[in-house]
């Protein structure tokens, strides 16, 4: 392992951690039919007090759902909401008719419906699962819709802990209960929606912890909040970035043992607990007045555990190409601008968005490179997301590329940032902000590829 330093990231605010509650059993499907999973009300404990949520199963996050790479994914979504919903996979490559974006890749499942998801899981990694239904998903996933989905490696890195966290955010009024305004046309067209109160399965930060002291834990995180850009930092330990976005990279040292989490967005890291009994590992996130609130405390304590050698980086992902030929690629830019008028919500290169409706951005054949430019106009930064690929963000000055793959790139107030991936994957794909009130006020589009 060659530890490398790349660029500073936008730093932004806020999160949450906890580990997970117990794993699904393998979460494989069984030979009979598939997994059911219910949308559905069910109540949740944060912050002392009962909030009605909904939740797949009924919890918030839902379900870890845990395979092993080459498994198949079998599960059927039975809605027993009164919102319509879906199960977008959020990461996987591939497979559009089975990406779960209403209405772009199937009808919304109406409430008291079903709907049935069937992939071959090839890749391993962390995904997430939610519900994508245009116009909905901001108040689907603030009321508790979301979970994790965790694709096992055939041979795992040697670590002595995996613990999974997912990062959250709430806005509950006195009472304890969600508070409504969904759709509201300021966070719509600014930051969006970010609630103060910082949790994860109804339980509020920080999370605590005790491993042996020299122990090895791989920490495996996921932004599920609606809207809130996170930077965290890490203390007392040094970790090493192994995966962004589901796909392994080079290990490396983040900058400042910091990394930006947009909303989507997942990062594994690997560390070694400190040597000392009673020392501490914090993970903490810098909020924008600079004030450091923990979210994650781990003590040493008990026997030492045996100290590892190097931290090793997981194999690249082969179906990935080493280089993607620029000079080959289709280059479109996307002008992103707030919409002029009572109740605008976005324009993409001057033209009001209708969401998924109407026909695609561009259309290009399998196989074909494609480089977009995301040219922010607005007073906010943008977390700009393609379905169903892995992107290169590439360099602003040169043209290079960094060192890992992502599902999508922040792009700061009144910059611009350039992607470049290739279109391996047939079907209609979303290009969308991942932060949801911007997609639901129409930040929304998508490109075919035949």
């Amino acid at each position: 392992m060659h530890p490398l330093n790349r660029r500073a990231f936008l730093s932004g605010v806020a999160a949450s951690l906890v580990s997970l509650p117990p794993l699904s059993p393998a979460g494989a499907t069984s030979p009979m039919g598939p997994r059911l999973i219910e949308a559905r009300p069910g109540k949740a404990s944060i912050a002392a007090k009962e909030t009605d949520i909904l939740g797949f199963d009924g919890a918030t996050p839902g379900p870890v759902l845990r395979y092993k790479q080459g498994q198949e994914l079998f599960v059927r979504l039975a809605n027993k909401t009164d919102l319509p919903a879906s199960i977008h996979w959020h990461g996987l490559r591939g497979e559009s008719a089975m990406d779960g974006v209403a209405p772009l890749t199937q009808a919304p499942v109406a409430p008291g419906g079903a709907f049935d998801y069937r992939r071959k899981l090839t890749e391993p990694g962390l995904f997430c699962y939610r519900p994508s239904v245009y116009g909905h998903t901001p108040e689907l996933m603030s009321r508790g819709l979301k979970g994790l989905l965790v694709v096992d490696e055939a041979e795992p890195l040697p670590v002595d802990h995996d613990l999974l966290l997912v990062l959250d955010d709430w806005r509950l009024d006195a009472q304890g209960k969600v508070e409504g305004a969904f759709g509201d046309r300021e966070e719509a067209r600014g930051a969006g929606r970010i609630g103060p109160l910082l949790a994860v399965n109804g339980k509020t930060a920080p999370a605590v912890r005790e491993f042996e002291a020299n122990s090895r834990v791989r920490l495996r995180l996921a932004n599920l909040a609606n809207a809130r850009i996170m930077i965290l930092t890490f203390d007392g330990v040094q970790p090493f970035v192994v995966a962004i976005d589901s796909q392994p990279c080079e290990a490396f040292e983040p900058v400042r043992k910091s990394i930006p989490v947009a909303p989507g967005a997942r990062f594994e890291l690997i560390f070694d607990m400190p040597a000392a009994e009673g020392a501490k590992a914090r993970l903490f996130m810098r909020g924008a007045n600079g004030v450091e609130s923990d979210l994650l405390v781990a003590t040493a304590k008990g026997a030492k555990a045996e100290k590892r050698g190097l931290i090793y980086a997981l194999p690249q992902n082969p179906a990935l190409p080493p280089e993607i030929k620029l000079n080959n690629a289709k280059k479109i830019d996307l002008v992103i601008a707030p919409g002029s008028g009572d109740g605008a919500g976005w324009t993409i290169n001057g033209v009001q968005t209708k969401g998924y409706d109407g026909p695609p951005l561009f259309k290009v054949k399998q196989g074909t490179p494609v480089t977009l430019g995301y040219v922010n106009k607005s007073a906010v930064p943008l977390a700009m997301h393609v379905h169903g690929h892995a992107m290169r963000l590439l360099h602003d000055l040169d043209d290079g590329w960094e060192p890992y793959w992502r599902n999508g790139v922040i792009v700061p107030a009144g910059k611009t940032k350039h992607v470049a991936f290739v279109a391996d994957s047939p079907g209609r794909w979303a290009i969308h902000d991942d932060i949801l009130e911007h997609e639901a006020a129409g930040l929304a589009t998508y490109f075919e590829t035949f």
